[in-house]
């Protein structure tokens, strides 16, 4: 065990911090009840499995659903703070699963760690007679302390999974697995505590770059929203919600088109409104697999391959300047 270094857990909350009422449920819990401190105590073997000495800090408390950008200002903050130290091997954090893969994509526009970076979460409460949030914290823990970790940017681990922040996505409301990487697989996966990866390091992820006290003040951070295109759009409610959102400040909006990025042409003259007023847009697919393929010259370059989340994520940074927005 290397006693000159650490892996640092952050908590922030989530179903994993979660306790029911009533003894062994699994859902009608509260989320974010018990402290990072309590979370680690529930495997003794953690220290073990990291090779490394272990701090946790509780960063934030909430359920993840209410996920701010308060939150992630600070996150990233501290996160460049502990990756910046020679002591610090690599980071844990403890999330809820409505938004991680939010919280995820965010850091890694932001910081673009060499150092492991891995966020772990549960589906049920600590409180559970089979909690799953244990186990993940376990395997989260293993990725981290991982030599191959280094270099793949920002990680998730769920249900023995790894996937990258890019790839990582929720797609079921219960179920233990219910994160998946939007059709490409994922980058491993944790086997009794070791590693077993699919592929080498992602490219580019370990590039240095401005850290990320650079970001303004989460209060200064432009608002984007997301506009849903479907069947039976209404031209008149559009552009009625459009303007309301340009005169509460609104900078920009991603599109949630169907199929290949589609948009319905009730949407138009709200969307023609919108950008002669100066608001950003961006179009993605509301499809859970693959990304937008786009002819040439086509949607004016408006198209991101991001899904609808991570695509606002990639846009606020890109009104704040932020040089390393991606997607």
């Amino acid at each position: 065990m290397e006693r000159d270094k650490n892996i640092v857990i952050l908590g922030t909350g989530g179903t994993i911090a979660g306790v029911a009422e009533q003894a062994g449920a699994s859902v009608g819990y509260r989320a974010a009840q018990l402290g990072v401190a309590q979370l680690l105590q529930a495997v003794p073997d953690l220290e073990r499995v990291a090779g490394a000495s272990l701090q946790a800090e509780q960063l934030a408390q909430l359920d993840s659903k209410d996920m701010d950008h308060a939150t992630w200002h600070a996150l990233a903050l501290r996160c460049a703070e502990l990756l910046a130290r020679d002591d610090v091997s690599g980071i844990v954090i403890t999330h809820g699963t409505d938004t991680l893969e939010e919280t995820a994509w965010f850091l890694q526009c932001v910081l673009r760690p060499a150092k492991p970076v891995v966020l772990t979460c549960a589906m049920r409460p600590a409180t559970a007679i089979s909690a799953d949030g244990p186990g993940n914290l376990r395997d989260a823990v293993a990725c981290a302390a991982d030599t191959q970790a280094a270099g793949r940017g920002v990680l998730a681990v769920v249900a023995g999974r790894v996937f990258s922040a890019r790839q990582v996505r929720k797609v079921h409301p219960y179920r233990v697995d219910a994160f998946d990487g939007s059709g490409a697989g994922p980058q491993g996966w944790v086997e009794e505590g070791l590693l077993r990866w699919a592929t080498g390091g992602l490219p580019g992820a370990a590039a240095a770059g401005s850290p990320a006290i650079a970001l303004p003040p989460a209060g200064q951070w432009p608002q984007v929203e997301l506009l849903h295109s479907h069947a039976g759009c209404n031209s008149a409610v559009a552009l009625a919600v459009m303007q309301a959102w340009h005169a509460a400040g609104v900078r920009a909006v991603v599109v949630v088109g169907t199929g290949n990025g589609t948009v319905h042409q009730a949407l138009g003259p709200a969307l023609d409104w919108a950008q002669a007023q100066g608001m950003a847009l961006r179009i993605t697919t509301r499809c859970e697999e693959g990304q937008v393929v786009q002819a040439e010259g086509a949607l004016d370059g408006r198209v991101s391959s991001l899904p609808a989340a991570k695509a606002r994520i990639s846009l606020m940074l890109e009104l704040m300047g932020w040089p390393r927005a991606l997607g």
